[in-house]
């Protein structure tokens, strides 16, 4: 999810503009205009040509309307809605609703292009009004354009070297072209409600955007918009202008991009994601001779490209940039960025100082996650050499290239479900060119804000299209490999199938791409004004099972955690923090009863995880009960909602919250060392690393990566999010108290920790961590069992033999087709004894026992009694078939 944040803007009223296709519109005169800016709200909702929703009831005594400019009326007869309208607007389904008289229709389009209002008056009095607010408008332009419109190609498409500009604007009274400081007429499609212009081939790569003359209910007048174009292909800096560019010019392609080979495809269930922020990755790396732009990823000796190449080699498989499409909240040129004018350095590891010079620049500075859209298919200038134009294309591609040429295939962070803006906010580029309809609108007419930020509508034709289309451009043109939906939930599980199936299209013979090789996961959580499926069917995390399209699970995350990032106390234990077997002493783990129960239940979580969460994978609970996956709870849902593998992604962290170390620092015991952190973060990364399905981790986890206990680090600057390759720099502990918006509650618990020496790490920790982690990885990634394609498959390799009213709290054991797997998360060293393999000769995998891990290699097995013994907060895995001890 999002940093929360006051919404960038927020439409208590709306006055939505309806548009039907007219070859004249009449002027909107001021009296018309002042009756139509008296609604306050937009309560109706005019869903389909012939009818219109609205929750006033009808009697004999009252009339309905819709008014518009001049006087003009459309009549209203009460009506029932449909099954299908009902099923189409499931939150619609109960109101009162009314069928447009059918000797008005043919007025609509005059209507729509104008202010509109809906009034119930007296019925003996036109004067006489009882109720009036503004009209939603979705409905009514999908009924009347969406067909024709879907199948439209926007933005600058070229042919034969000559553009065509063409924008979907059917509620404008006029669109026409600024093509490089001069005007140009448009044509407008009434069938389609697209607005064109064909071009000459001198118009390549000039400085464009749209002149819009509209109604805009925001601020209840036409207006005059000059905005850039939603399908643009390139920028100018600060996006300030689109650019008439074609992606396929060869100019815009580096060396080789068109025979550029990527590392063999994996599968979904097999993936191992590394998830980074572009600026994170090289800011603060001095081996680089690109720090925090796309071409570090050239810098194929840098510290941090031949870790992730090492990585790669141990069996990640691909790299998940945090946005890098075009964002809304950073100065794109470096001479415009600003910088903290402190010695940060010099200042205590506790000191409130840090956080309060960079909240000082936090707005004006180089740095954001990016989850501010303002263009879906551009990148971000802020990451390139030069923000205007062909630079940003150009060093995209070769950011591709060079993580390829390292193993590795790239994701991208999308964020279709909202902008930066809305309304006639400067950064609005949808709404300003069809007001009310990209966003999606709540029951007043308010922009939804639930995702943090002015919402958008994908369940809308044209925004569904966009979101498709978009990610199509990025498959086809930059070589994109995956895509990782941000709140996918607010998304029609239709729209994500929509963009699967398209993506499936795309063959190398005609598009350069495998489509069906391109991954595809997200956030399916369930929650704001379309929770529980209230206005569609969500890409949530029940819904999306057996789709192929993975969801985050944050099941086995709590469990092995602890808590969540919203506890007033930060040091709620769990599976990986010590929870009962290392108490930290906090009230807020309750008595040893409880903590013991709590662990135990946790395991059983993480038991799911393992399985890929899936519904139906039946085991043994610590309670000592035969259950199915979706049979544990999970704080009132199933644990266990996959269909197959690879319907759930795993996760320890990620960039939301505190990383993984930073939360262990909260959750384990202030005493504990340093050694004995970096060997719980690596028990914790296990959890996912060794799961069916796929995994991601968060770039710098294996090192131990701290951001100085920041839980929401989206605005914090290169500070306190700058990855340190190089151990020497340390991990970002200790790099002062976090930012005060959200962090300043947990102050009192941060600052003792920020300068206990056994919180910090050396440099033996961190590539002792690191290490250990790529030793999991590549049994993962080299033991087949690990990588079951069916849920059948599952049920039939994977158990765990000692789960059950016995079972070690602390202490998990898995049996895997010939491995058994041992996770100790006690501080201490546990014998797991399995009778039923008694005889079996099992040894310590050869990976493990040769790798790099020296305390690992001092787990044992013994034959005669098939015991398995591993250290503290040690993952040691046995492999059948060698001569035991």
């Amino acid at each position: 999810m999002k940093p929360p944040r006051a919404p960038l803007f927020r439409s208590a009223a709306a006055l939505v503009t309806l548009a039907l296709g007219a070859a004249a519109v009449p002027a909107v005169s001021q009296t018309a205009r002042a009756t139509a800016a008296t609604a306050a709200t937009a309560e109706a909702q005019w869903i389909d040509r012939a009818t219109v929703v609205w929750r006033v009831e009808h009697t004999a005594a009252t009339a309905e309307e819709l008014r518009f400019a001049d006087g003009g009326t459309l009549r209203l007869a009460p009506a029932a809605l449909t099954d299908a309208q009902k099923a189409a607007y499931p939150h619609l389904a109960d109101r009162p609703a009314y069928r447009l008289d059918p000797r008005d229709r043919g007025k609509a389009a005059t209507a729509l292009r104008g202010p509109l209002t809906a009034v119930q008056r007296a019925a003996d009095d036109r004067d006489h009004v009882l109720h009036r607010t503004g009209v939603q408008i979705p409905g009514v332009l999908d009924d009347l354009y969406a067909d024709r419109a879907r199948r439209a190609r926007l933005g600058p498409v070229f042919h034969g070297g000559r553009p065509t500009l063409s924008v979907w604007a059917p509620t404008a009274q006029n669109v026409s072209l600024d093509l490089d400081g001069r005007t140009v007429a448009m044509r407008r499609d009434p069938g389609s409600g697209v607005w064109s212009v064909a071009g000459s081939p001198d118009w390549r790569d000039k400085p464009y955007r749209y002149r819009v003359r509209v109604w805009a209910p925001s601020v209840g007048k036409t207006v005059t918009n000059q905005v850039t174009d939603p399908y643009s292909t390139a920028l100018t800096a600060d996006s300030a202008r689109s650019l008439v560019t074609d992606l396929a010019d060869p100019r815009l392609a580096p060396a080789g991009w068109a025979s550029l080979k990527k590392p063999r495809a994996v599968p979904l269930r097999d993936a191992h994601i590394q998830e980074l922020q572009i600026r994170d990755f090289s800011i603060a790396d001095r081996t680089s001779a690109h720090p925090g732009q796309y071409l570090a990823f050239t810098d194929r000796g840098s510290d941090g490209m031949r870790h992730l190449t090492r990585l790669a080699r141990s069996g990640t498989s691909y790299v998940h940039l945090l946005p890098a499409f075009d964002f809304g909240t950073v100065p794109e040129r470096r001479s415009d960025q600003a910088r903290p004018g402190c010695d940060l350095a010099a200042l205590p590891a506790d000191s409130d100082q840090q956080q309060k010079c960079v909240a000082g620049t936090a707005g004006r500075d180089g740095y954001n996650w990016g989850y501010d859209p303002l263009h879906y298919t551009v990148p971000e200038g802020s990451y390139a050499s030069d923000p205007y134009g062909p630079a940003r294309t150009r060093e995209f591609r070769r950011m591709v290239r060079g993580l390829a040429h390292a193993g590795l295939r790239t994701v991208m962070d999308v964020v279709y479900n909202h902008t930066v803006a809305a309304g006639q906010d400067g950064k609005s580029v949808l709404d300003r060119i069809v007001p009310g309809y990209y966003q999606r609108l709540l029951d007043d007419g308010g922009v939804a804000t639930s995702t943090c930020c002015p919402g958008t509508a994908p369940e809308h034709a044209m925004m569904g299209k966009l979101v498709v289309d978009s990610i199509v451009t990025w498959a086809r043109q930059y070589k994109v490999d995956g895509f990782r939906f941000d709140l996918m939930g607010h998304h029609p599980k239709a729209n994500i199938l929509a963009v699967r199936k398209a993506l499936d299209a795309l063959t190398p013979a005609k598009d350069g791409v495998d489509g069906k090789s391109i991954i595809l996961y997200g956030e399916g959580w369930n929650f704001g004004e379309a929770a529980d499926d209230a206005r569609f069917v969500q890409a949530t995390q029940r819904n999306m099972a057996g789709t192929g399209i993975a969801t985050f699970s944050d099941r086995a995350r709590d469990a092995v955690r602890g808590g969540g990032p919203f506890d007033e106390d930060p040091r709620v234990q769990g599976f990986a923090s010590g929870l009962f077997t290392d108490p930290n002493g906090s009230p807020a783990n309750g008595g040893r009863d409880e903590q013991r129960a709590r662990l135990l239940h946790a395991q059983d979580l993480i038991k799911v995880g393992l399985s890929g969460n899936l519904a139906d994978y039946t085991f043994t609970d610590t309670g000592g009960r035969r259950v199915k996956g979706s049979e544990v709870d999970y704080n009132g849902s199933p644990a266990g909602y996959a269909a197959a593998p690879g319907d759930a992604l795993a996760y320890a962290d990620a960039h939301d919250n505190e990383t993984l170390y930073d939360a262990l620092a909260y959750k384990l015991p202030a005493t504990t060392s340093a050694a004995d952190r970096a060997r719980a973060q690596v028990v914790a990364l296990a959890t996912a690393t060794l799961s069916q399905g796929p995994a991601l981790s968060q770039a710098g986890t294996d090192l131990l990566r701290s951001k100085s206990l920041d839980r929401n680090s989206f605005d914090s600057g290169d500070w306190f999010n700058a990855i340190h390759w190089d151990c020497a720099s340390g991990n970002g502990f200790g790099r002062g108290l976090p930012p005060a918006a959200d962090n300043e509650s947990k102050w009192p618990y941060a600052k003792p920790l920020l300068t206990n020496p056994a919180v910090r790490p050396g440099c033996p920790e961190i590539t002792g961590a690191s290490a250990a982690y790529r030793d999991l990885l590549r049994i993962r990634t080299t033991e087949k069992a690990f990588s079951q394609s069916t849920a059948e498959g599952v049920r039939r390799a994977l158990s765990f033999p000692l789960s059950g009213t016995g079972e070690t709290p602390g202490v998990i054991t898995m049996r895997l087709g010939r491995l058994v797997v041992v996770f100790n998360a006690t501080p201490t060293r546990q014998s797991q004894t399995v009778p039923a393999l008694a005889g079996t000769p099992y040894a310590l995998h050869p990976v493990q026992a040769h790798g790099a891990d020296a305390t690992v290699r001092t787990s044992g097995y013994e034959r005669t009694t098939g015991t398995f013994t591993a250290p503290g907060r040690t993952v040691a895995v046995f492999a059948a078939g060698a001569a035991g001890r």
